[in-house]
């Protein structure tokens, strides 16, 4: 598969219609397809787009913890605005209040003839506790008894169809279970079968999935968190890990069909041997996060084929937004750094407009926030830059900085790579601190040229610079805080 450094617009579907006073993803514009090709998307996941439940929501979304989150995130909501999490699906339908089937089919057709692909949402480990399926399929479901039920009531619950059958809520071991869900077993072969035939009928409807909590699919992280449920029912370990059979079985038909892996606990280089496209890099982000340059310096310096495996964010539905985490100036040098490196770049619908709101997935409408121009026009700007074909198809090299003066540290604060494509050269360089910094940097200029023109694209200035300085020396750089440079020149 040719990587090429994608980009990936992830849109709470839910949300987003409503804001756009839209009922379907039917009536999504041609100038909005045509907005998300010129800045360089080629990926846009609708996040939220099957079927929910709305018989469990009056049951388990409003419990304290969620309400005071609704109450911090929109002031005005009421009742009506909650209408449960996206990640308790009812079943594998569109949820017919974002359209249908066939109107789906009609939307990824759009998409691909402006080159981009579709992407949805695949929960692998659990289900709405109010599907159907708790009914149709137990079989697939992790079972449970009135012994485990009793001693733990919130982890284990009785069937709403049976009383005499007991199952588990899906969960992460490190944290309280989802209430809102059932537990599916992966130790199971009709689980199994189950999932793989929702794949397929999932790649029948888009070109990729973003797979949630991945790595909880895994034989042994999944041993973990049941082992008591597993060995009273003698459930034994299977010979195979699940994705390596979900993603052979649907890559054998569709090998062109992206796997995307929400992933966390170092797990990342794992699943991506299991056959994920992608995995996500929550590490990079919370070492950006925590300020710490020279940690971020090594995270990027690891294998070429894990870096373009990775998906680099700052923000997405489950993370504090980038502009109330970061402030203004250090998620715009955050942004610079994600999108200027290898790998899958991932972007949250509202990042480019500076919002600050971290919505909770229950909620259907989300709070008024005003755009903040020079965020946007940043963004705007940098994703027009990096559409270019040097930062999808070049060659990444991290450069490094130099002190510019004797007992000067500051260059530390500074991280610098170039993109290489046929005769064209960008340099990158962010200083990541909120301090002027300064540093020199040697690269290969061009040999058969006295002065060569730095023309930095995203501040529209152009210097010119000696040859012999830059070969000798090194090019001078002085960075005022959190600011960045993209130097683009002739080989």
């Amino acid at each position: 598969m040719n990587y090429n450094n994608p980009r990936i617009l992830e849109i709470n579907t839910r949300v987003w219609l409503k804001k756009k006073k839209l009922t379907s993803v039917a009536e999504i514009s041609e100038s909005q397809i045509d907005e998300w090709k010129d800045l360089g998307f080629d990926y846009i996941w609708l996040m939220g787009i099957w079927k929910t439940n709305k018989d469990i929501v009056a049951q388990y979304c409003f419990e304290p913890d969620l309400v005071n989150s609704y109450t911090n995130a929109l002031k005005d909501w009421k009742t009506e605005d909650v209408i449960g999490s996206p990640y308790s699906i009812d079943c594998y339908e569109i949820n017919p209040e974002l359209g249908s089937e066939a109107e789906i089919l009609q939307l990824r057709e759009r998409l691909n003839k402006k080159g981009i692909k579709l992407i949805l949402d695949f929960v692998s480990n659990h289900l709405s506790i109010g599907s159907c399926l708790v009914k149709e399929k137990k079989e697939i479901f992790l079972p449970a008894d009135e012994y485990l039920f009793r001693n733990d009531p919130y982890t284990f619950f009785k069937s709403p169809y049976n009383s005499k059958e007991y199952f588990a809520h899906g969960r992460d071991p490190l944290f309280p279970p989802w209430k809102d869900t059932i537990q599916i077993n992966f130790y199971s072969n009709e689980a199994r079968n189950f999932l793989i035939e929702t794949l397929h009928k999932i790649s029948s409807l888009s070109d990729g999935v973003r797979c949630d909590m991945a790595m909880l699919s895994l034989n042994n992280i999944f041993y973990n968190t049941w082992i008591g449920a597993l060995k009273k029912y003698g459930f034994e370990k299977p010979e195979n890990e699940f994705w390596s059979e979900a993603i052979n079985a649907v890559k054998s038909h569709k090998p062109e069909f992206i796997f995307i892996a929400e992933a966390y606990w170092d797990l990342e280089w794992q699943l991506q041997q299991l056959g994920f496209d992608f995995t996500y890099d929550k590490r990079l982000l919370d070492r950006l996060a925590g300020n710490d340059i020279k940690s971020v310096k090594d995270h990027l310096h690891a294998e070429k084929e894990f870096q373009q495996k990775s998906v680099r964010f700052i923000e997405n539905h489950d993370e504090d937004r980038a502009a109330a985490k970061f402030g203004k100036d250090k998620s715009l040098a955050a942004a610079t750094i994600i999108s200027t490196i290898q790998g899958m770049i991932l972007y949250y619908d509202g990042q480019f407009e500076g919002k600050k709101t971290k919505l909770p997935v229950q909620l259907g409408r989300e709070p008024f926030e005003k755009e903040d121009d020079r965020i946007k026009n940043y963004y705007y700007k940098l994703l027009r830059i990096t559409k270019h074909s040097a930062f999808r198809k070049g060659e990444w090299i991290m450069l490094d900085p130099i002190p510019a003066a004797p007992s000067d540290y500051s260059f530390e604060n500074i991280l610098i790579w170039q993109w290489k494509y046929e005769n064209h050269l960008f340099i990158v360089a962010v200083n990541y601190a909120n301090t002027t910094s300064r540093c020199r940097v040697k690269f290969k200029a061009p040999e058969n040229k006295m002065i060569i023109n730095l023309n930095d694209i995203l501040n529209s200035v152009s210097y010119e610079r000696s040859v012999e300085e830059i070969n000798e020396r090194g090019l001078y750089i002085e960075l005022k805080a959190y600011s960045s440079h993209i130097f683009s020149t002739s080989i």
